[in-house]
């Protein structure tokens, strides 16, 4: 199993950047298909960007061109910088892992979830 605690959220202005950081432990992240998702007040999680074992990657219509997710297998952490940030994006963020494929992820079958972080995104 794989243990996973994000970091980086807080408050910008909109326009404005986060990079926001999640440290494995337990596991490689390259055994991982590894995602972000957000989940504003009073409405359902949503995926915002996924990078496969493969190191394909997926974006949200609302993350295209804004954000961009990698990994950096020596310091075993996922990574989303976030640029153009609008109030919209405000919102606790968590960082999800399921083991050798992305079917499923933050849906169905073993995910490993993190504690989340606070990104407000002020007009």
């Amino acid at each position: 199993q794989v243990q996973l605690v994000e970091s980086g959220g807080g408050s910008v202005q909109a326009g404005g950047s986060l990079r926001l950081s999640c440290a494995a432990s337990g596991d490689s992240v390259s055994n991982f298909c590894m995602g972000w998702f957000r989940q504003a007040s009073g409405k359902e999680r949503e995926s915002v960007a996924i990078i496969g074992p493969d190191y394909r990657t997926y974006y949200a219509d609302s993350a295209k061109g804004r954000f961009t997710i990698s990994t950096d297998i020596a310091k075993n952490t996922l990574y989303l910088q976030m640029n153009s940030l609008q109030p919209e994006g405000t919102a606790i963020y968590y960082c999800a892992a399921k083991i050798r494929t992305c079917a499923g992820l933050g849906r169905a079958g073993l995910n490993y979830w993190g504690q989340g972080t606070q990104v407000t995104v002020s007009s």
